[in-house]
């Protein structure tokens, strides 16, 4: 592969000339190493359970508006930092939605602020430091002045392997007294197949390009072996290498920022106001936590499943798995919490293996949006709950051998049960209109990618080569959940990145060009029905044009069942679906100005708006990489919200906006809410019967009261189907798991159930 000659590849575009000398060992304050500052650390946290033991913040108390003075410009050099090294990079990723994060850290490696942005990462680059710090790179090594470090390593410190950190030491004088941390979410990290989420990898060898925690250069610049390694280790070296100017511009620009802070502060009040930072956002949790949140013990389970028996490439994963993913949050008096996963499923022969960091990130990212949204979001937060993901569990392998390409499908699934606990915690309490039923569960709509055929790159100036990438990042508007006392937001929200939108079409093409957008369209009935809906989501279609070897897949959730139920009677969205037609007439239709289709509305509608030799209608969404050619189409959805409360309940004028915005179809709204009416398609206007609605909705009650059974009677009903293994393949390959990996939740299991001892699935 041929290097790129553009000036952009020269790393020494992304800061001004400077000198560096090197410093001898300790670099830590005041003479110590940088593992005994650490060691430190840990340890007045265990006896005083404040941070570095400061159960006063003097710098605060004495001078507040310095104090918040310095928070606020620190914060604010993060995300100017990020707003202008986005500009950097030409990643679509990066520039158009915002996959990119800064944070900066304590010299033992606690995150005290970050900016807006891809916030998972929080806490994910804390642990590569500490593993540094730890592997005493400061003798071994070497930690100097200039020096640039990189991880994508998930098991040491990361979310998923197309996650990549940028990390530069912050030296003042002699002494390291911060780290700067830039992260992007690159569109191609190599591996087995194309794309930036893959699901046919099973373990690390295939997962593509992995850095942890290498020093990839110094003196401000990068080593030539690690840039050569990028640009042959990726399928898209231009994107690789303008991402980590972001990266490195941005570390550099927040280097600037604290050394200016420095001079006019003095170097002892900016460490005191590092540590009372950190300290200050533990408090703060707990704060908002004993504030908004009633006592208890609350629990919830989100389940992943994966229907592979037939689909998977490779022999071990040619099975259907399920994964449990229970959660058990405790809630005390003095506003502690405690997150106890404990009765998870094993690791599995699957990309959605889940690294601790990946699960404690992801926490951070929730509770900013829930707890923490009004506070200084830092590694305080992180000590203020403790937390159990089970070692050698899928949110804990203790693995490098697995495959960590894709744990947000753990994530997203385990979080909804958190966003329930939370919500019922917050319900209690009185704060209806915190309350979130879920949000729903984000996937890639479409991954892969092509060549252009050599007629078409010669026509286009500005195409990046004959290869194209597909990895945009339009599915980051999926339905959010209702709350209490409102709708969900439709089509509008991320769970891993709040800020996210859909994106300007136009970006998407000029990237992947042999993948033409044809219509993007609201997708009736996938928001969650109830007394509030949930957010509603939408579908898209695509084709491909003038291109050779295109191979494209989809990750998508929710499939063959549901984690994101409703709350209080509401409904979960609805299940996902694909539809890919091969061989079409698209191009005879095209030349004669004949209508082709723009959706699958109604549902099953769209093979017989096109001819094709093959249709694939598939029930799960997800699909693993097949061949495309031209004019072939690609059909997807993202997910809805799940709804709050008995959808008897909404008002049949919140039900006529809703089948006029094309939310909901008169027919469903007949079936679940018990609303008739008439529908004029052509001026889009629902006319409600109020008659015909009221003896409906007394209907459809008197057909519950039918159905109802006892708790008795169903209990018992279910007891014979526990006793006798009475369900599917990937439940048995659940309970097997869970059976295995925690005897405490087995023994509790067959508690409940009433069943002996030697009880086993």
């Amino acid at each position: 592969m041929s290097k790129p000659e553009s000036e952009l590849h020269d790393p020494e575009t992304t800061t001004r000339d400077r000198e560096f000398n090197d410093v001898e060992p300790p670099i830590g304050w005041d003479g110590q190493t940088l593992q005994e500052m650490l060691n430190e650390s840990e340890h007045l946290l265990e006896e005083t359970g404040h941070y570095r033991g400061l159960d006063e913040l003097e710098l605060k108390e004495q001078d507040p508006f310095q104090y918040e003075q310095m928070y606020s410009r620190l914060r604010g050099a993060l995300v100017s930092a990020r707003e202008t090294a986005l500009h950097v990079s030409a990643s679509p990723i990066v520039r158009e939605i915002g996959e990119l994060c800064f944070q900066i850290y304590t010299p033992e490696g606690d995150s005290v602020a970050v900016s807006t942005g891809i916030i998972v990462h929080v806490h994910t680059g804390s642990l590569a430091i500490k593993y540094m710090i730890e592997e005493d790179y400061e003798h071994g090594r070497g930690i100097q002045p200039g020096d640039v470090f990189c991880n994508n390593d998930n098991d040491l410190g990361n979310v998923h392997t197309t996650d990549v950190h940028t990390f530069v030491p912050i030296f003042y004088e002699d002494e390291l007294v911060a780290w700067a941390d830039g992260v992007t979410h690159e569109i191609d990290i190599g591996g087995m197949t194309r794309g930036h989420d893959q699901i046919a990898s099973t373990n690390r060898h295939e997962d593509g390009l992995y850095a942890t925690c290498e020093k990839i250069g110094e003196d401000d610049k990068l080593y030539q072996d690690w840039r050569d390694r990028g640009q042959r280790g990726v399928r898209t070296p231009m994107y690789w290498d303008l991402d980590e100017k972001c990266r490195l511009a941005g570390c550099h620009m927040i280097r600037e920022a604290i050394h200016e802070m420095i001079d006019e502060v003095g170097v002892e009040t900016f460490k005191q106001f590092l540590y009372e930072a950190v300290e200050e956002g533990r408090e703060i949790m707990e704060s908002r936590v004993k504030e908004r949140m009633f006592p208890g013990t609350y629990r919830e389970a989100g389940f992943h499943p994966i229907q592979w028996e037939d689909k998977a490439w490779q022999p071990g994963a040619q099975q259907n798995m399920m994964n449990h993913l229970p959660v058990e949050m405790t809630i005390d008096g003095d506003g502690e919490m405690e997150l106890d996963l404990e009765g998870a499923t094993p690791p599995g022969p699957h990309p959605f293996n889940c690294a601790k960091g990946s699960m404690e990130g992801a926490l951070w990212v929730y509770l900013t949006q829930s707890l923490l949204h009004d506070g200084k979001v830092n590694d305080g937060a992180n000590y203020a709950v403790d937390t159990n993901y089970p070692e050698g569990s899928v949110v804990n392998p203790q693995d490098p051998e697995r495959s960590y390409h894709t744990p947000w499908a753990t994530i997203f699934s385990t979080y909804l049960a958190v966003s329930k606990c939370l919500s019922n915690g917050f319900f209690s309490r009185g704060f209806r209109e915190e309350v979130i039923t879920g949000y729903g569960e984000p996937g890639d709509a479409l991954q892969g990618g092509g060549k252009l055929k050599d007629s078409v790159a010669d026509a286009i100036p500005d195409a990046l080569g004959d290869y194209w990438p597909v990895g945009p990042f339009d599915f980051s508007c999926q339905g959010l959940g209702a709350s209490a006392c409102r709708d969900g937001l439709d089509y509008g929200y991320a769970m891993f990145n709040p800020e996210a939108d859909l994106g300007d079409v136009e970006e998407w093409e000029q990237t992947q060009w042999g993948l033409l957008q044809l219509s993007r369209r609201v997708k009736p009935n996938t928001a969650g029905h109830g007394k509030y809906r949930g957010g509603s989501g939408w579908e898209g279609l695509h084709t491909i044009m003038g291109s050779e070897d295109v191979s494209m897949y989809a990750f998508s959730i929710p499939t063959v069942t549901w984690s994101a139920a409703g709350m209080s009677g509401g409904y979960p969205g609805g299940t996902s679906y694909s539809v890919r037609v091969h061989d079409t007439d698209l191009a005879e239709r095209a030349a004669a100005d004949e209508p082709y289709p723009l959706d699958d509305q109604p549902v099953g509608s769209l093979e017989e708006q096109i001819e094709g030799e093959e249709v694939i209608r598939d029930q799960d969404g997800m699909f693993f990489p097949e061949e495309f050619e031209n004019h072939d189409l690609l059909r997807y959805q993202t997910s809805g919200g799940p709804g709050w409360g008995d959808p008897l309940e909404r008002p049949p004028a919140k039900l006529k906006e809703d089948i006029e915005e094309d939310i909901f179809t008169p027919d469903i709204v007949e079936q679940v809410y018990g609303v008739v009416g008439e529908y004029d398609a052509d001026d889009r206007d629902f006319t409600v019967d109020e008659e015909a609605t009221k003896q409906r909705r007394k209907e459809i009650r008197e057909e519950r009261a039918e159905r109802t059974q006892s708790f008795e009677e169903f209990f018992e009903a279910e007891r014979e189907r526990v006793e006798e293994s009475d369900w599917n393949d990937g439940v048995q390959y659940m309970y097997e798991g869970v059976f295995e990996q925690s005897d405490q939740w087995a023994e509790e299991f067959r508690e409940f159930w009433n069943l002996d001892d030697a009880y086993s699935p």
